[in-house]
């Protein structure tokens, strides 16, 4: 039978892509962590790394093997966490990936509120711009934005956001005032570098009437994150198209001017992303049902 913390061990070198990295991580020697993966290799009968003076590397045997430890590890963790659970609460880790400017605003609130209410459980937060990889990252779960790409992973649904495209009062004094499509599409855009080219949404009028809308020339400006593209726009740059939840208070403070208000951009998803796991922990569970509360709460009052 194969020992979990071999696996474990295995895990941490190649994800260190050295065995000094992982016994590091894992506060282990590095004879003990080399000890233990030939003890793996003898048990698997295969060669799972190439060994350098400088690096290891995964086979192809041994990158089949370590994406499954992966699954493995979750799986035999959050069995862990429930028994735990049963026994006292939520404890374990809760490992949570999102954007920086959607963290900050929605995600590390609810994650502080949820951890008061566990005290047992550490909460790790990771923020980033790019999409990691929920099993590579050991993620228990990611809060996506916008469209999701087809994954393997299980997806939840919290909720949605509009996207508002702005521009400094600067910039329009410029341009002149904004009054149609066409004349918006003309403009000079800042982008993110996610997006694909040409620009294109489907529109939607005061008559509820959904038109074409395209944007021809290439953005001025690229950048990888919001608060960039939110940068630029307050900086004169020119239009970019942002989440309500980050530009409404520099509408209402004037320093940006929501274009074609009467115009409405398809409406975007927000997601709770975890592995697809036949035994999804109940710490996720929780979480995603206590995020999708806290949010529908904050919606209501702000209709009030």
């Amino acid at each position: 039978m194969l020992n979990l913390q071999r696996l474990e061990i295995f895990v941490a070198v190649a994800t260190a892509g050295s065995f000094t990295g992982a016994a590091a991580s894992l506060g282990l020697t590095k004879a003990v962590v080399s000890f233990n993966v030939k003890l793996l290799e003898s048990e698997t009968g295969v060669a799972l790394l190439t060994r350098s003076t400088r690096r290891v590397a995964l086979t192809d045997a041994g990158e089949r093997f370590f994406q499954r430890c992966q699954l493995l590890l979750q799986e035999a963790e959050a069995v862990l966490d429930d028994v735990r659970r049963d026994h006292g609460g939520l404890s374990g880790q809760l490992r949570i990936t999102s954007t920086p400017e959607y963290g900050a605003r929605v995600v590390v609130p609810a994650l502080s509120a949820f951890a008061a209410l566990h005290p047992q459980l550490r909460v790790q937060h990771v923020a980033s711009s790019h999409h990691d990889d929920l099993i590579s990252g050991r993620f228990d779960l990611a809060v996506r934005l916008g469209h999701l790409e087809d994954s393997s992973h299980h997806a939840a649904t919290l909720g949605q956001f509009g996207i508002l495209p702005v521009a400094s009062p600067a910039f329009l004094r410029q341009t002149g005032t904004i009054t149609t499509p066409k004349r918006l599409a003309q403009l000079k855009w800042i982008a993110h570098s996610r997006l694909p080219l040409p620009m294109s949404w489907r529109i939607t009028d005061n008559q509820g009437v959904t038109l074409p809308f395209r944007v021809d020339t290439p953005p001025v400006i690229a950048a990888d994150s919001a608060s960039a593209l939110l940068a630029f726009a307050l900086h004169d740059a020119g239009v970019a198209l942002l989440p309500d939840w980050l530009v409404q208070p520099e509408i209402d403070a004037g320093r940006l001017c929501h274009l074609l208000p009467d115009h409405h951009f398809p409406p975007q998803g927000i997601f709770a992303l975890y592995p697809n796991t036949r035994h999804v922990p109940e710490k996720v569970r929780r979480f995603i049902d206590f995020l999708r509360e806290r949010m529908a709460d904050s919606t209501t009052q702000a209709k009030i």
